[in-house]
């Protein structure tokens, strides 16, 4: 059977394509990835020495680091030692006979409790001329003190050159007033002090006291003066109008002398008045008239 002939139109369709292809431009050929692995072995060679355990004590001593860094030395200062003062042990007495212990040490203060016969006190304080003693019960401080008569007790320990000399505070009271229009004068050697009564009920009366310190025989001494005197009971005088106390006091010392003035009533004394005390008036120096 006769070959048909190719049809010139794809004859030259297929020599149009074969041209094309001769002109395009050869394709890029891709990139040649090289990919090497490296092969590490690890060797690990590990020695193992097996030794016995002995446990030691380890002493280690902490050494603190500062949390700040010091601006200058510090200078090492000396520790000074507290001194130690010795405890003073009151001495002790007994009581004689049975006494009235009293607010201050006179028997023109007020009476404050009495004391048995053989009972024992400790003696806290004295008066400057060791004839009163300030006693109380037991080591405890003056609470509850009074005043007795040096002569009345016996020393069971220590003796009178021991105790210190103490002054008191007097119980106050503001029921009434102090003494009112006080006078003081001089004549030579005596004081005389003058006031007015101060009203007062007859159950609470209890005078008014004087505390003087004066010069007598070249040296100051204490003197308590009650007017009247206030016993214990009762009441000794009614009291009205004026009130006189002569006192003597001397020149010679170099202290001045001064006094004090209270009313008092059974629960204690007054506001005191503090009286001008006049001087001595000094002696005139005799002079020589020349003679003409």
């Amino acid at each position: 059977m006769p070959k048909s002939p190719v049809p010139p139109l794809c004859f030259a369709f297929a020599l149009l394509f074969v041209l094309l292809a001769a002109c395009a431009p050869a394709p890029t050929p891709a990139p040649e990835i090289n990919t090497v692995v490296n092969t590490v072995e690890a060797t690990h060679i590990v020695t193992v020495e097996v030794t016995s355990l002995v446990e030691v004590p380890v002493t280690s001593t902490p050494t603190a680091t500062p949390n700040y860094t010091p601006t200058s030395s510090l200078t090492p200062t000396r520790t000074r030692i507290p001194s130690i003062t010795p405890t003073w042990n009151p001495p002790k007495v007994s009581i004689l006979e049975h006494s009235a212990c009293y607010y201050g040490p006179d028997t023109d203060y007020l009476f404050k409790y009495g004391l048995n016969a053989t009972v024992w006190m400790r003696v806290i304080g004295r008066n400057s001329d060791g004839t009163w003693l300030f006693v109380k019960a037991g080591n405890d401080p003056d609470w509850n003190g009074c005043w007795i008569q040096t002569e009345k007790v016996e020393f069971l320990s220590g003796q009178v050159s021991d105790v210190p000399e103490y002054w008191m505070g007097l119980p106050g009271s503001t029921l009434y007033l102090p003494p009112m229009n006080v006078s003081v004068n001089r004549v030579g050697d005596v004081v005389t002090v003058s006031w007015e009564a101060v009203w007062m009920t007859e159950d609470d009366y209890r005078g008014y006291l004087i505390e003087a310190w004066v010069c007598q025989d070249g040296k100051q001494v204490f003197q308590a003066i009650g007017r009247p005197a206030p016993l214990p009971l009762p009441p000794v005088t009614e009291n009205v109008g004026t009130f006189s106390v002569e006192i003597i006091d001397e020149p010679g010392c170099l202290v001045p002398s001064n006094a004090r003035l209270y009313s008092v009533e059974k629960h204690g004394y007054t506001n005191f008045r503090i009286l001008p005390w006049p001087p001595h008036e000094p002696t005139p120096t005799p002079t020589r008239t020349p003679v003409p």
